[in-house]
């Protein structure tokens, strides 16, 4: 069940709530982390989030919990997620986080594959889970919402994080199954001590930054590089529940915002809000999920002062691989050099290390890659080489500074008439067009070439666009065999829970 990945067995037993309680130690009064701004706006401080954690750590106990238990998580980006999350890993628990949007029928798979003894649910978007929970057998509990910080059930000096080792399993996050049924990728209490360790490093986060987020937290990238290294950094976090382009930009602003984290479509949407105030605080923007467009971010950085910095990791590797240093050289088109703590190689199909721009497969290794898949040695074996090496999926290449650069997935890859098309290489010139809001190029089954190019397009607002013109524009800019042979254009293209895009749902 676990991969061969580097032991950290020797480590200190450390639990990843030990960080706030020391903050809470330093600083009891300052805030940890708010709601949305509203009328009843919730905010907690670091006092009040560990007294948070540590209620529901006390509520697991008595319902029979133990180390080494699993529970189901159901909840949207608020800060009740995190209490019942670190409660959980307080004691030892690991948390099956999913997405709130769940079916029955998906959660049941999760219940069972992971042997979770409860399901625990926001009351907003507890239907599934309890009508999951009743056919699996589990029990299950709904969250009591937040309106600031708890009083304390007890001193809050008495409260010990249980000591855990780094190999302990803190959580199970299933990948989206896109070849077969979610796979479990298991995160350890080692991971996590390492994300919120290298997520300092490279973000530069200290005492006068502000944090925020409307990524969801039951995803790797909010949970681990958003979230954790926030919260551990002592860095007060806003959570937005969904993302709203206006929401978030006045956030920014009124929040004082100094570090914020999305993905490339949400810096999109940001650019075109329009709004008389301009943020000023904005010093970071974290970019991660998919690769984000060289246009986008030099618009980005010109409308808002701010440096924009693209980064790349997975589910397996707890969200983090490679990072564009803000207080270094970033290199747009690429995803930065290999984070402290990770190894990254790229391999060809010899299994030998490809040269300086050779395209090959992305391989990881660190700290922060996932101990295997849950209950799966199969898929475990196959993830990872002989050397532990995790097997990315994702053709890349590294430069000869060692900046790496995500060609695309290799399930991706177009192959037209013999030649290798890159998607991406394609959607970095259709971002170029001033009518594109977002594309996204597949390939379509043809009888003659094997693949064709296909350009799915959701223009602008209130602008047309043409097949001719987007024909015309890439044929200035690409060779014959890349240009886009079939051109749609739709209104809006199908997004993930993060506001990726999922080309797995676009129709060849």
């Amino acid at each position: 069940m676990t991969a061969p990945a580097p032991s950290t067995a020797s480590a200190a037993p450390r639990n990843p709530v030990d960080a706030f309680i020391a903050n809470a130690a330093a600083d009891p009064s300052a805030v940890a982390v708010r709601g949305p701004r509203r009328a009843d706006r919730v905010e907690l401080t670091r006092a009040g989030l560990v007294t948070a954690i540590a209620r529901a750590a006390e509520r697991f106990s008595a319902a029979g919990l133990a180390a080494g238990d699993r529970i189901v998580l159901i909840a949207p980006t608020c800060p009740e997620f995190l209490a019942e999350f670190f409660g959980a890993q307080a004691l030892g628990i690991a948390v099956v986080a999913v997405n709130p949007l769940s079916t029955q029928r998906e959660l049941d798979f999760f219940i069972t594959d992971s042997g979770a003894r409860l399901v625990l649910a926001h009351p907003a978007v507890a239907e599934a889970g309890r009508a999951s929970a009743s056919t699996t057998g589990t029990r299950f509990e709904t969250i009591e919402p937040l309106a600031g910080d708890p009083e304390p059930v007890s001193d809050p000096a008495d409260f010990a994080p249980l000591p855990r080792d780094p190999g302990d399993l803190a959580a199970l996050l299933y990948t989206s199954g896109t070849t077969g049924r979610p796979k479990g990728a298991m995160i350890t209490v080692g991971n996590l001590l390492a994300v919120a360790e290298v997520g300092r490093q490279i973000s530069g986060m200290g005492p006068e930054d502000r944090s925020g987020t409307a990524l969801p937290l039951f995803h790797v990238f909010g949970l681990a590089s958003v979230a954790t290294v926030s919260l551990t950094s002592g860095v007060p976090l806003t959570l937005l529940p969904r993302f709203d382009a206006r929401e978030l930009y006045d956030t920014i602003i009124d929040d004082r915002l100094t570090v914020v984290a999305g993905v490339p479509t949400m810096w999109n949407a940001i650019l075109r809000v329009e709004s008389d105030r301009v943020p000023t605080t904005l010093r970071l923007a974290l970019s991660g999920g998919a690769s984000i467009a060289v246009e986008l971010m030099r618009q980005f950085e010109t409308r808002f002062e701010a440096q924009i910095a693209d980064g790349y990791g997975l589910t397996e590797t707890s969200a983090f691989g490679t990072f564009n240093p803000w207080n270094g050289r970033i290199v747009p088109g690429s995803v930065g050099v290999p984070v402290p703590q990770l190894e990254v190689r790229v391999v060809g199909p010899d299994g030998a290390d490809c040269a300086v721009d050779e395209v090959g497969e992305v391989y990881l290794r660190g700290t922060m890659v996932m101990a295997g898949y849950w209950n799966n040695p199969e898929a475990t074996a196959a993830a990872f080489d002989e050397h532990g090496f995790f097997r990315t999926g994702d053709l890349g290449r590294l430069d000869a500074d060692g900046y790496l650069s995500i060609v695309d997935r290799i399930k991706d890859l177009i192959i037209h008439g013999g030649y290798n098309v890159y998607p991406r290489e394609v959607e970095e010139v259709l971002y170029e067009h001033p009518k594109v809001l977002e594309a996204a190029v597949i390939g379509s089954p043809d009888e003659h070439y094997g693949q064709t190019v296909t350009a799915v397009i959701a223009p602008m607002p209130g602008q047309t666009l043409t097949e001719a013109e987007v024909e015309a524009f890439c044929r200035e800019q690409l060779a014959a065999y890349k240009i886009p042979r079939i051109i749609r254009f739709v209104d809006a293209l199908p997004k993930g829970p993060t506001g990726k895009i999922r080309k797995r749902d676009i129709t060849p």
